[in-house]
């Protein structure tokens, strides 16, 4: 029997019990006078839910799917037909394909208490916010059901002992919302060089499912002490997308990013005078190194041109971008070149255009950036890089206020002096590299 027709039995059942017990209840004598019935509260039960369906009379067994194990080997051993399963995978395919259960994932299986075992329903979680339901009583279908997101404001501030992630994780918080401050402050904070006692205050919006964390939705405002200089970055609209700016107006989004790689650590610095590790001599190093496995993607810094994008001699495999008459920055020794970057193809600020490697004259896998200005090469991490435009001036006193009401909130949340000495252990969903 589906899940409708369970529900209109039981409706159906509880207005003939009241409507009985009304109408047998004696009338009263005064037009002022309410006749009471009492009604014993076990007539009635209260069924058991599960994703929606009731499961008092029946068993629910759940699993992980194996690797390169199929929805077949999983029904098999609840009754259930190759015939069935066929049937099941054709009837379903455009809501969710059988045949992208991944391995790893969680599955539910509804089924009946009986040595056979027989499955109603199995369920199966795709994401955090959705779920689908193959149903396998009566008429065999597929539905695709969304879960109910709670978004709500939180606020979160922490000294960092070690780093960011901890920080943020050892408040509770989830470790998505590093990628989003490190995101914010890109241009400001060298999240490479982040110093014991750095500080940072977040305002921001959570999204949860069943009361676990599934996203960020947004970060209104933030706070970042960086080797005892503060910033603050205020989300304000322009035009259709939110943006960030500083208390005065001025936006936080530089022309450049700091660095082409999320979360790796810098190996070797600029300068003019380092021993080279493959050739054995002393020589000029007139770039940065970041040490990361193989195949990380690297991102350009910024909006440009390519100039080159081939294989040579010791820069191993390497694109060249032009990002305007004063910027040109370099990236060397990559395990391959992203598919469509040649010379003359315009790029986007973070797009892929690359893989960390080992080609040419290295010995581990890394990153070499290398960065010009005015044609002359210089130190990617002391460059004062351009910021992009601010707050019109015909908008900066509505602006101010804004901009006033999130500092007075930043500035009242609570300084955590330290990171307590038990981390957070992340989940296997929630794992994500240091920065």
């Amino acid at each position: 029997m589906g899940k409708t027709r369970i529900w209109l039995v039981i409706t159906g059942l509880t207005i003939a019990l009241i409507s009985f017990l009304y109408f047998q209840a004696p009338f009263a004598e005064e037009e002022d006078t309410i006749a009471e019935i009492e009604i014993d509260s076990t007539l009635f039960h209260i069924p058991t839910l599960y994703y929606g369906y009731p499961i008092d009379s029946f068993e629910v067994s759940e699993g992980k799917v194996r690797w390169n194990q199929n929805l077949s080997e999983i029904l098999s051993k609840f009754n259930i037909s190759f015939q069935e399963i066929h049937t099941l995978a054709e009837n379903a395919r455009d809501v969710y394909d059988v045949r992208k259960l991944k391995a790893g994932s969680t599955y539910s299986i509804i089924h009946d208490t009986d040595s056979l075992k027989t499955a109603r329903q199995f369920i199966f979680e795709p994401s955090p916010t959705e779920y689908v339901v193959y149903n396998l009583a009566d008429t065999i279908y597929a539905e695709l059901q969304k879960k109910e997101v709670k978004v709500s404001e939180t606020r979160l501030a922490a000294e960092i002992n070690s780093s960011v992630y901890n920080a943020i994780l050892d408040q509770g918080a989830s470790p998505l919302l590093v990628h989003q401050l490190v995101d914010v402050f890109a241009w400001q904070v060298d999240f490479f060089r982040i110093a014991k006692g750095d500080k940072f205050k977040l305002i921001f919006e959570e999204e949860t499912v069943d009361g676990e964390t599934v996203g960020i939705k947004s970060i209104k405002g933030a706070y970042f002490e960086h080797w005892g200089k503060p910033y603050y970055a205020i989300a304000y609209p322009t035009g259709e997308k939110l943006d960030f700016f500083d208390e005065q107006g001025n936006s936080l989004r530089k022309t450049l990013l700091r660095a082409p790689l999320d979360y790796s650590r810098i190996s070797s610095r600029f300068s003019l005078r380092r021993f080279h590790p493959v050739q054995k001599r002393y020589k000029a190093h007139l770039g940065t190194d970041y040490a990361a496995p193989t195949g990380t993607p690297i991102r350009t810094v910024g909006d440009g041109v390519v100039l080159e994008a081939r294989y040579h001699g010791g820069n191993g495999n390497y694109v060249k971008i032009k990002h305007n008459s004063n910027y040109t920055t370099q990236y060397l020794h990559m395990s391959k070149i992203a598919k469509g970057i040649r010379p003359g193809v315009k790029v986007k600020q973070r797009q892929t255009i690359g893989f960390v490697g080992s080609t040419g004259l290295a010995n581990g896998p890394h990153l070499c950036f290398r960065f010009w200005k005015n044609g002359r090469q210089v130190d990617a991490l002391k460059i004062d890089l351009p910021s992009s435009s601010g707050i019109d001036a015909t908008e900066i006193a509505e602006f101010k206020i804004f901009s006033d009401s999130v500092k007075n909130v930043l500035d009242s949340i609570e300084m955590i002096e330290k990171e307590p000495l038990l981390a957070k252990i992340p989940s296997k969903k929630e794992d994500t590299p240091n920065p």
